[in-house]
Formats: structure tokens, C-alpha cells, sequence
């Protein structure tokens, strides 16, 4: 079994690895499988699992029991029991077989298309019927509703063939010279058929018209697309009720909502080959489409590619396995591939195990599919005298340079450099050379980041040594080596400042310890040598010396701290005299500030009232507004508290309030003379 990774998408080939003859013995087979690895530890899912020569079409039943695969030669369909791993039959046939239809849920009714325009049908014990149509056939689907197969091929008419009435019926006439592919919605039915115009007709079952067509061949048309000829449709697939993917001939794929001429997206495979099979994967909204070189997986919605695979043998039919991770191939080759991918599903019911396979091989990983082969660049092959090779199958194209044989390479490169054993036998040489300098003496570097300390540790790490193999214990291990206290010693922000307060504060005990440290490592040393056999009285003595050095030394110790304090004291106070020395000869010069238009100054004594009411408590702010009238707080009927306030005005917004006010009062004053100068002039006019 094989392991390939694309885009962190793990894809297990489990067909991989040489086969075994069927003509030799089961003795023959186990002596091989005892000597050789590769065939030890290859997985056999299905038992035979082949085509004599090559496999074209692969389908599964509906009730995913059975598994058929037509090949040749000589032409044969060919069952597998998936309960059973192995074959349930095999059927020869007269002819080779363009395409088949499964039409029940198990294998008990198929439709074969045959190349001589023949159709065959077979039922559960074998061959059933067999008739022909007018003219070579190319693809065919069954609408279910009517027991109607629909035929399409080298002419302009469809063949509608009645299964319960056994009859031939009216053919649909369409404006094609050719057509290639048909398929059937399982939702509503609508028949659609690729034609080698380049366009897609829909059609309507119930009333034999053309409710739609597509022209696929411009929309495949893009900017980056170099295309010789006019595009053929050479795949078509529906995706429920409103949308279908078309592939092209020259290898683009074009997804399409039933509702809008234009395609959603169009996706190209760069190899101009044509499109031989697409599938949906609906847990992932992911596209499976294949043509005679590499299966592409990629998303529907944004086109990402998800992962790719590109076996070894031209692919003629990919079948996706119902809700599993398992894709199955049809090859031009005796062997079926069988590939399975765990992030598309789970393992089918009846291969339960490989999902716990492939759990412990991602526990344990082993080499994957690159390990056999050299990843070199252009300039690498130009080197190796390999550039003619580019383009053939012996390198296969990869990012910016090429995969090879790894055999191949080693070959090419002893023929470029004959003097190859030379240079690693020099290598060799001052490998060894370097071993030997190795083990002299070597200066110790100090790091540049807190010398000191290194170098007390270089130093107590040489006496503990020295005691520890006297002693015949192991090594501790060393600070200066440990990844956890390697910035300690590298990054300038962890260098210790023996001008802060807090080193001058411990230096005193640091160093009354490492005194205490180094006199009790002389003392133990002087023991051994002593070689005293009864060390209950030299301990007695050591320890009441230790327990008066000891009290000597806490009290130098605590002398020595306030001697550090006292320094710390009349350092801080000069530096306070310093401070204000310099604030008296700094002489404050006035400034000067402009106010802008339309603001008022205001003095510092309403900023200081501001920090006092923003010291106080909510309850009490609120309480000042209150007095003020600013804020009004009272109950309501509900229970409940409402608070009703008033904005402090600006002083512009006072000033605009003050000449509103003005205006309207000059206004009432006119209004007022001009009715009294009417009412004068109306008693004149009656005294006349």
C-alpha cells in the first residue's frame, strides 16, 4: 500500500504492488510471499480485482453489493461480490462494450451498449435478449418514469427504446450532426445530451420537446485557454434539481445552474485531454473530475483544488463509492485501482478495517510514494547531461523542477562524475579528521551575554565534576547546554545590571553562599583523603564547625546588606539634591496662548472642579444635578425609576438662543405698530 500526500490530503493506494500470475500454484505463492516484502505486505481487497488486458467502464449497484467492470480481450463484464472479497462471475460478450447501465438494485438486470450497435440486455442467470440500433451508439441513460432508454450517437436523432412494450419509439429530433453523452436529472427528469457542436439540449420526456440549449463551447473560451479545434462535450453529470457539470474535450469543466445560460465556474485541466468521467461528492461540495491523466478534486462553490492523483496508467472511468472515502478506477491496464481517502468518508461497511489501518500507519508513518523517486531542477538535468529527457515519462513534472527514478539519477550520475568515489572517500577522510581535533582540548567561549555568570558556572560545574567522579555518580546536567536557559545567555534584555538595587541587595548572600559551598567542598575533599574509616566524629566536628561558621557568616551577611542599604540611601538622597539644584537654576520663561474664535477662557479653577465631581460616586453626581435642576428622578406606576434631564448648553449655542430671542421680540414690536397705524387711518375715513 502506497501513501501520497497533495495539500495535506492523505491518499492510500491499496492496489498497489506487484501481482501474482493466476497459473501459479498456491504453494508457488506462498514461497514468494515469504521471500519478498513488497508482495507480503501488499492488501488484496477484492480477490482478482483485474481485466485480462485493460478495464473501460466501472459502476456499482444500487444496494453497494456489487461492484462490475467491463475490459477486454477478450470483451467481458465481470462481477464482484464486495460481501464476499471476491468474484461472483464472469461473462464473455460478443463484442466490446462502449458503456452499461445497471437497472435494479443488484446485478439481476444490466444493459450493455455494444461497439457493432448492438444492445444486449442480461437478467440474473445471464444472457436475456439482444437487438441493434439504426447507427452506431456512444452513450445511453434510462428514465425510470417511463422505462424509456434513450440512445445517442453518431446522428443528428435520439432512440427512445420502450422496455415494457418492447418496442422501438418516435426518436428525438435534434439540431446536432452528433452527440456524444446524455444523462438523465433524477429530481424532475429533464433528459440533457452533450453534442459534438459543443452545446447541451435539454428535453422535456413528457412532451418530446427542447425546453433549452447551451452553448458550451464559447462559455469554455477563456483569456488563458489555447484551444486548436472547436470543443466537443465528452461528460455530463447532474447535481440535483438545478445544477450540471459539462466537460469539454479539450479538458475544461464548466458548472452550470439550470436557471442561467452562463457557467458558475469554469475549470480547466491543462493537459487538453478530454474530460472522461465527473463526479459529486456532496460532504464536501467537492467536484471529482478525471480524464486520461490525472483526477482533480476541487471545490464547486470557489474552484480551490482540494487534491489530485495522477496514476501511473491512462484512466478510462472513475467510480466514487456511495458515502465512503473509496474511489475506484478504470485503467488502461490489467489492474484496477482502488484508492482510498479518509477526509471524503469512511471506509464501506465491508472494509471496515481500513480505517483502523490507516489510523495506525498516520501513528507510525512509513516512506510514502516519493521515497523511490529524486526531485531535480532544470539546471540539476543540464548537470547530469538528463535534458533532453524533458517531456517523456521518464520525469514527471512537479512544481519548479521534475521527478525521476531514483535509479536513474544514480546511473546518470556516475557516468557524469566518474570521480564520485573520490570526493566521499576525501569526505570521509575529514570527517575523521575532525573526530580526532574533537577530542583535544578546546577553549571555552564565554557567551556575550552575562560573562560572569557563565563563568561561575563553568567553574562550579568543573569542581562538581571532579567530586562526582571520585565518586563514580553521573553528570548533572549543565545550564549553559540547556535549550530552556539558552536566551539567558544570547538575548541583551536578560543581562543582569549589578548597578540595580535589587542585585546589590542579594550580591552579599549569592556570595557568602558560594563561600559557604566552596569551604564544604574543600572539607569533604580533605575527609577523602583522609581516608578515615569511622566518620561518626569528623561529622560531629564538621558539623558543629559548619553550625559556627554558619552563625559567623549570617552575621557578616546582615552587616553587609545594611552596609548596601546605607549606600542606597545616600545615593538616592544626592541625587535629590541634584534634582532640585537643577529645578532652581531652570528659570520658567511666560508663555503665551491664542484663544479661538468663538471660545471663552476659562479658569483653572473649573478644571479642578471637574476632577473633584469626577472623584465622586454616581449617587452623589446625580444627587449635585438634582439640586442644580439638571436631572429629575421619579417613580412610575410600574415600579420601575425614570430619569429625565436637561443638556448644558454652550456658550454659542446661549449666544444663537439670545439673538433668536431678540429677533422674535423686534418682530412682535413691528407687528404691534403696524396694526395700530391701521386702526388711526380706519377712525379717519369714518370722521370725514
Amino acid at each position: 500500500m502506497q501513501v501520497s500526500s497533495l495539500n495535506e490530503v492523505k491518499i492510500y493506494s491499496l492496489s498497489a504492488g506487484r501481482s501474482l500470475p493466476e497459473w501459479l500454484s498456491d504453494r508457488k505463492k506462498r514461497a514468494l510471499q515469504k521471500k519478498d516484502v513488497d508482495i507480503r505486505r501488499r492488501i488484496e481487497l477484492i480477490q482478482d480485482f483485474e481485466m485480462p488486458t485493460i478495464s473501460t467502464k466501472i459502476k456499482v449497484s444500487r444496494d453497494g453489493q456489487y461492484i462490475m467492470a467491463v475490459g477486454t480481450y477478450k470483451p467481458r463484464v465481470r462481477c464482484f461480490d464486495t460481501y464476499q472479497l471476491s468474484q461472483k462471475f464472469e461473462r464473455c460478450l460478443d463484442s466490446e462494450v462502449v458503456t452499461f447501465e445497471i437497472l435494479s438494485d443488484d446485478y439481476s438486470k444490466i444493459v450493455f451498449l455494444q461497439c457493432g450497435r448492438f444492445v444486449e440486455f442480461h437478467s440474473q442467470h445471464g444472457h436475456y435478449y439482444k437487438t441493434r440500433i439504426p447507427k452506431f451508439g456512444r452513450d445511453f441513460t434510462y428514465h425510470y418514469p417511463s422505462c424509456d432508454l434513450y440512445f445517442v450517437g453518431a446522428s443528428s436523432e435520439v432512440y427512445r427504446l420502450n422496455l415494457e412494450q418492447g418496442r422501438f419509439l418516435n426518436s428525438l429530433q435534434t439540431d446536432a450532426s452528433e452527440s456524444n453523452v446524455c444523462d438523465i436529472n433524477p429530481v424532475h427528469f429533464l433528459f440533457a445530451m452533450g453534442t459534438a457542436e459543443g452545446k447541451v439540449e435539454c428535453w422535456d420526456p413528457r412532451t418530446r420537446n427542447r425546453v433549452g440549449l447551451l452553448d458550451c463551447a464559447l462559455s469554455s473560451v477563456t483569456a488563458d485557454t489555447e484551444i486548436e479545434g472547436l470543443p466537443s462535450i465528452s461528460a455530463l453529470k447532474f447535481d440535483g434539481a438545478l445544477n450540471m457539470a459539462v466537460g469539454t474535450s479539450t479538458g475544461q469543466v464548466l458548472l452550470y445552474d439550470l436557471r442561467s445560460s452562463n457557467p458558475l465556474i469554469v475549470k480547466d485541466h491543462h493537459y487538453g485531454l478530454p474530460i472522461k468521467s465527473i463526479q459529486f461528492q456532496h460532504q464536501l461540495d467537492l467536484i471529482i473530475s478525471a480524464d486520461s491523466r490525472i483526477i482533480k478534486m476541487w471545490n464547486k462553490d470557489t474552484g480551490k483544488i482540494f487534491t489530485s492523483m495522477e496514476p501511473e496508467h491512462s484512466i478510462n472511468d472513475v467510480c466514487l463509492y456511495p458515502n465512503s472515502g473509496m474511489l475506484m478506477t478504470a485503467n488502461e491496464a490489467p489492474k484496477m485501482n482502488i484508492y482510498y481517502i479518509p477526509v471524503l468518508g469512511p471506509a464501506p461497511k465491508w472494509c471496515s478495517f481500513l480505517d483502523n489501518l490507516t489510523e495506525e500507519l498516520e501513528e507510525n508513518p512509513e516512506s510514502t510514494v516519493y521515497d523511490d523517486y529524486k526531485f531535480v531542477t532544470r539546471k540539476d538535468l543540464e548537470n547530469l547531461g538528463l535534458a533532453h529527457l524533458i517531456g517523456s515519462s521518464l520525469l514527471r513534472a512537479y512544481m519548479h523542477g521534475y521527478f525521476m527514478d531514483i535509479r536513474l539519477y544514480h546511473k546518470a550520475k556516475m557516468m557524469a562524475n566518474p570521480f564520485a568515489y573520490e570526493e566521499y572517500r576525501r569526505e570521509k577522510i575529514r570527517q575523521k579528521i575532525e573526530e580526532t581535533r574533537a577530542q583535544r582540548v578546546q577553549l571555552k567561549k564565554l557567551p556575550k551575554v552575562n560573562k560572569e555568570l557563565a563563568l561561575k558556572l563553568i567553574e562550579e560545574e568543573g569542581e562538581e565534576q571532579q567530586i562526582t567522579r571520585k565518586r563514580k555518580q553521573k553528570n548533572l546536567p549543565s545550564l549553559l547546554k540547556d535549550d530552556r536557559f539558552k536566551v539567558m545567555f544570547e538575548n541583551p534584555d536578560f543581562q543582569v545590571d549589578e548597578q540595580s538595587e535589587e542585585f546589590r541587595l542579594l550580591n552579599p548572600l549569592v556570595s557568602k553562599i558560594s563561600e559557604k559551598r566552596k569551604r564544604k567542598l574543600k572539607i569533604l575533599e580533605e575527609l577523602e583523603a583522609q581516608g578515615q574509616e569511622e566518620e561518626e566524629e569528623p561529622e560531629g566536628k564538621a558539623s558543629d564547625a559548619e553550625s559556627s561558621e554558619s552563625s559567623d557568616d549570617e552575621k557578616g551577611w546582615v552587616e553587609e546588606v545594611r552596609k548596601q542599604r546605607k549606600l542606597l540611601r545616600q545615593e538616592e538622597k544626592l541625587k535629590r539634591q541634584e534634582r532640585f539644584k537643577e529645578d532652581q537654576q531652570t528659570l520658567l520663561k511666560p508663555q503665551f496662548f491664542e484663544i479661538k474664535e468663538g471660545e471663552e477662557f476659562r479658569s483653572f479653577k473649573d478644571s479642578a472642579k471637574k476632577q473633584k465631581l469626577m472623584k465622586k460616586t454616581l449617587e452623589d453626581r446625580l444627587k449635585l444635578e438634582e439640586k442644580l435642576g439638571t436631572l429629575n428622578v421619579s417613580d412610575t406606576t410600574v415600579g420601575s425609576k425614570q430619569a429625565t434631564f436637561k443638556l448644558k448648553k454652550s456658550e454659542q449655542q446661549r449666544k444663537q438662543q439670545e439673538a433668536e430671542r431678540r429677533h422674535r421680540q423686534e418682530r412682535k414690536t413691528l407687528r404691534r405698530s403696524a396694526s395700530h397705524l391701521k386702526s388711526k387711518r380706519g377712525r379717519g375715513r369714518l370722521f370725514h
